[in-house]
């Protein structure tokens, strides 16, 4: 990208005064226009957050880390954001940060600066699960033509996990790893802050609040949700994820991500109480949103952080945690939603068990390929079902599932087999060890949720991605590293 900037640079340093001055004039004239047009047609907000926008983008087109860092902050505090107009289609801000990201890194080939590409064994698996979902949506087509938002969310879909690809090949230092981490750990802070000033306002207060992001394509009403959305139950957390259990999952993943840095003897963070403060807004926020998927998905990554040596104190953390929600008074609501779980008693778990039913009859029909992404071959049937794996066997059949089994095991395997080597590294252990624990959260809590695949989520899905690129990148730094000593 330099050599580019260079010679722009050059060609207007070698303009005559006159040429020089009518090209800064008319710049200045054109956007005092342009700004002027949107203050009359969309007011001062979408004015200013259009200005913001084209300086923000015009940064990320000078910097692959900005680019990179610019789609986590999008993905965790603006996952459904838009831009106010459509261009055949409406873009989404990730739309925005992804494109970015990828022109700056095809520019940096371009110009040399880039060569050869780093791979990991299980991007063959990757790219064969990549492969499935194109044929699988191929043959969907039989049932339903694409709309172009079907066709724009399952391209953002496979622009997600091709960042298992690029994130390898661009992140090949400690350095990186660590940057990229501490990104993570000030856009779960934000949004985690984000969440609980938005729930500690009156209903109305945070409805209006929240109303405004219409403009961005968010809900323009009724975004505030309870237990059962019923008014009379017990209000669920939601920040800017619109769902409490998108959120609870974004929330709990981002806990596990971070939580061994706590132990770590050089953390992203410092001082180390910041880290305690931002692990206690997540707690929090992940409590509020009565996620009982996301809850139990923590629980388990907290406790497999917790059987490594040195890490003991979150086992202990696990239990005074679980012993605080049993005995407190305001958790009481959340202790009787888990019973109700278990006993089959309330709706959403009857619900739940008769969308397994129902997916059970469709994978029974269509069990090879599933019916793809674009509709349904009978009315009588339809792929939504409350949990990740049911979901994608209705989509994209049991051979699907077994491809992207295949894929997770390889990723979690190749991670193990640099556990030896990365426990030498006081930097490398806690990010791998942390990058693990969020992909076996995610997993988990895929098991009741489906926000991780479906296509109209892309910020859940872009989170599980990077989740896995950054588990591949730290594990073959850790490879590199071990290699060179």
């Amino acid at each position: 990208m330099t050599p580019t900037i260079n010679g722009l640079q050059q060609r207007v340093a070698g303009m005559d005064p006159r040429s020089y001055a009518l090209v800064i004039g008319g710049t200045i004239g054109l956007s005092a226009v342009g700004i002027g047009l949107l203050l009359a047609i969309g007011g001062p907000i979408i004015a200013a957050g259009a200005v913001l926008g084209v300086l923000a983008g015009l940064y990320l087109l000078t910097s692959l880390s900005a680019a990179l860092y610019g789609i986590i902050l999008v993905m965790a505090l603006l996952p459904f954001g838009t831009f106010p107009f459509r261009i055949g289609f409406t873009p989404t801000l990730l739309d925005a940060t992804f494109g970015a990201f990828l022109v700056v890194y095809i520019v940096q080939f371009m110009t040399g600066r880039r060569r050869g590409i780093r791979f990991t064994p299980v991007h063959g698996f990757i790219a064969l699960y990549m492969a499935w979902l194109i044929l699988s949506f191929v043959l969907g087509l039989r049932w339903a033509r694409p709309t172009s938002a079907d066709l724009r969310q399952f391209a953002e879909t496979l622009l997600a996990i091709s960042m298992t690809f690029i994130l390898v090949d661009v992140l090949r230092d400690k350095i990186a790893l660590r940057r990229m981490l501490l990104i993570f750990v000030v856009a779960a802070a934000l949004q985690g802050a984000t969440t609980l000033v938005l729930y500690g306002m009156n209903d109305q207060t945070a409805e209006r609040t929240l109303v405004r992001l219409s403009r961005i394509g968010y809900p323009d009403g009724g975004v505030i949700r309870y237990i059962e959305d019923n008014p009379d139950e017990a209000e669920r957390a939601i920040g800017t994820w619109v769902d409490p259990n998108a959120l609870g999952g974004f929330l709990a993943i981002c806990a596990a991500l971070i939580a061994p840095q706590l132990r770590a003897r050089r953390p992203v963070l410092r001082p180390r109480w910041l880290l305690w403060m931002v692990m206690g807004m997540l707690g929090l926020g992940l409590v509020l949103t009565f996620s009982r998927a996301s809850l139990l998905a923590f629980a388990v990554g907290l406790a497999f952080i917790g059987l490594f040596r040195g890490n003991r104190i979150f086992l202990l953390l696990l239990a005074a945690g679980a012993g605080l929600i049993l005995v407190l008074p305001q958790t009481q609501d959340l202790v009787t939603r888990f019973i109700e779980a278990f006993t089959g008693t309330d709706l959403a778990t009857q619900m739940r068990i008769g969308e397994y039913s129902d997916a059970l009859e469709l994978i029974s029909r269509y069990p090879i390929t599933g019916i793809g992404f674009t509709g349904s071959p009978s009315i009588d049937l339809y792929s939504d079902v409350a949990s990740m794996y049911l979901i994608m066997a209705n989509q994209i059949g049991l051979v699907g599932v077994g491809i992207f089994a295949a894929t997770m095991i390889a990723s979690l395997s190749y991670s193990i087999s640099r556990w030896r080597a990365a426990q030498q590294d006081d930097d490398l252990w806690p990010l791998q060890l942390g990058a693990s624990a969020a992909l076996i959260t995610a997993l988990v809590n895929a098991v009741a949720d489906l926000y991780f695949f479906r296509t109209d989520f892309q910020g859940s899905i872009t989170l599980f991605w990077l989740i896995v690129a950054l588990l591949l990148a730290t594990a073959h730094t850790t490879r590199a590293d071990a290699h060179a000593k």
